[in-house]
């Protein structure tokens, strides 16, 4: 019999975000090796007292959201849900993904029902509390989130997480290194063409005609730093009059944004399509000459690989990015990528002209980037670790299953 996973997510599709995107890639690789899985969502997915919803062919499990409820209510709901589920599904094991209000509801489960717990910090909690500004770092809330993030990671009976910056992250909380694996972000390079010409029906439409595209595609947070890439532009412009500034996607800093380009006088020098289907995404990307990835240097960048280098790199797409530590891990400057000193919006303008001028290597560059994805960050490499993972989960503190030798 195979191995049955159920897994606990924030949330999932149909929202999209880096994190459903790792979640679907996790579960069709974990499928691929003929295991099981069973997903499950926290009230965090939304409004809804539906208990299951159907999305591309994937069963999503959904916890019924009571409106305005706080986080202990929102946990307590979610362990609900969990031991209703793992009772009717038998799991073989839990596998809890960031925030850590899941981890806390599924280490009681998987107490009461004697199955193996394992983490995946994507990010940690007081950090993430930060960003979005509803935590001040050092306040006592602060030191609440990291020390409930560091129960649940040593709790649970295996801890994994995207990138180096967070192991080191996990480490130094006391969780020993051999309980600790990266898996790391990556992507499935059969969904991104490479080397496929721009729609010249959407550039026109944009008014893209015989210009210099600059570009960014995602949510617009405050910690990617798209005001200086707005600044940026604005420096080159002298020297770049065909610049143009294409901004995919939507966001809580969207206002802000389309307020620094009219304040600028770069109303007719900065496009904001809009939040755009997933699926049409790349029609966008295929216009830009440039991507820039300005990421402000602060823990959760320092600390937290992205996904947007990668899913470049899988199209051959020239970029620039800040050189922060999510960034570094990521990119070989001047081989996949560019790199530029992060918060200095002079030295990502001089980046982005460098990059320009050097077109006659673009074609060396992106067949470099390219090739490293395909090699060294493949969904299929990353998830195939959780083999491992696994098999140490059911094999410690007591837990056995009959279904390990289907790992």
């Amino acid at each position: 019999m195979s191995l049955r996973v159920l897994h606990v997510f924030d949330h999932s599709l149909p929202l999209h975000s880096g994190y459903s995107f790792r979640s679907l890639a996790i579960l069709r690789e974990q499928r691929a090796l003929g295991w099981q899985t069973v997903q499950l969502t926290t009230p965090k997915q939304g409004a809804g007292s539906a208990l299951q919803e159907e999305v591309d062919g994937w069963l999503f499990h959904r916890t019924p959201n009571a409106q305005g409820s706080g986080l202990l209510t929102q946990m307590r709901l979610t362990a609900r849900r969990l031991s209703e589920l793992a009772a009717a599904t038998g799991p073989d094991l839990i596998h809890a993904h960031s925030p850590v209000l899941n981890a806390l509801p599924s280490l009681w489960v998987g107490r009461r029902r004697r199955l193996p717990v394992v983490y995946e910090m994507r990010a940690s909690w007081e950090d993430a509390a930060v960003d979005h500004g509803t935590t001040v770092e050092g306040s006592p809330r602060y030191r609440v989130s990291r020390a409930l993030e560091s129960l649940a990671l040593g709790r649970a009976d295996q801890v994994t997480t995207i990138c180096e910056g967070l192991r080191g992250d996990i480490a130094s909380r006391g969780i020993a290194p051999e309980r600790i694996t990266v898996i790391p972000n990556a992507v499935d390079v059969s969904l991104f063409r490479f080397g496929v010409e721009p729609d010249a029906a959407l550039r026109r439409s944009l008014g893209l005609d015989g210009a210099i595209v600059l570009g960014f595609a995602g949510s617009f947070y405050g910690y990617e730093g798209l005001d200086l890439l707005i600044e940026a532009a604005r420096q080159m412009l002298p020297r770049q009059p065909k610049l143009r500034v294409l901004l995919v996607g939507g966001g809580p800093q969207e206002a802000k944004l389309k307020a620094q380009a009219a304040a600028a006088g770069l109303q007719d020098h900065v496009v904001f399509t809009g939040r755009v289907a997933h699926a049409e995404v790349q029609r966008y990307y295929e216009l830009i000459d440039v991507l820039a990835y300005p990421r402000l240097a602060i823990r959760l960048t320092e600390l937290v690989t992205p996904l947007k280098p990668l899913e470049a790199m899988a199209q051959g797409r020239m970029f620039v990015a800040s050189d922060v530590g999510g960034h570094r891990e990521l990119v070989r400057h001047g081989e996949t990528g560019f790199l530029f000193p992060a918060g200095d919006p002079a030295a990502l303008a001089a980046a982005l002209e460098e990059v320009l001028a050097r077109r006659s290597l673009w074609p060396q560059i992106a067949a470099q980037a390219r090739r490293f994805v395909e090699v060294e960050r493949t969904w299929a490499s990353s998830v195939a670790r959780y083999r491992e993972v696994y098999r140490r989960a059911l094999a410690g503190n007591g837990h056995r299953s009959s279904h390990r030798s289907a790992i």
